[in-house]
């Protein structure tokens, strides 16, 4: 087991099944010592979205679901990760997070919500998890999710 498994299975995470692509795209691609991953959904652990984590931020989905949900969003980052490069430990640092929340117009506590997949990779990865980070409010996610996140990771 590699050391960031470790790391997550300390934090009571266990990897799901990757995400299967919804649309004509690939999960991730890989460019010389980057890894590049598309948006992942808050697909929780049972491989479904929950009721919770669908709607709009600032309606149905309350700040405490938006942040668990985008806290999956970083488990299923993980998941992408482990099926392009077979072991987690080749990943030396999370360059950029891109976040995407549903929202309400009025709801402006975007990067609060953001901060549930930002504290996630920091948890897991130290140092090498902080990274450069884009948030923004969208008003619909495919299948009507709360929170998409997408990832750039630097790998060996």
């Amino acid at each position: 087991m590699s050391q960031i498994e470790a790391r997550l299975r300390e934090l009571g995470i266990t990897l799901p099944t990757p995400v299967a692509p919804v649309a004509n795209y690939v999960p991730f691609r890989r460019s010389g010592n980057l890894l590049i991953l598309a948006g992942q959904i808050c697909v929780g652990p049972d491989g479904k979205i929950a009721d919770r984590h669908k709607g709009k931020l600032g309606g149905t989905v309350s700040p405490e679901d938006g942040i668990i949900a985008a806290q999956y969003c970083a488990i299923n980052l993980f998941a992408q990760a482990k099926a392009a490069l077979g072991n987690l430990d080749r990943i030396t640092a999370c360059l950029r997070l891109g976040g995407f929340i549903a929202a309400t117009p009025d709801f402006t506590a975007l990067p609060q919500i953001m901060n549930g997949a930002s504290d996630l990779m920091v948890a897991v990865l130290g140092e090498a998890g902080k990274h450069a980070r884009s948030t923004v409010g969208v008003p619909v996610l495919p299948l009507d999710c709360a929170v998409e996140v997408e990832g750039l990771f630097e790998v060996q």
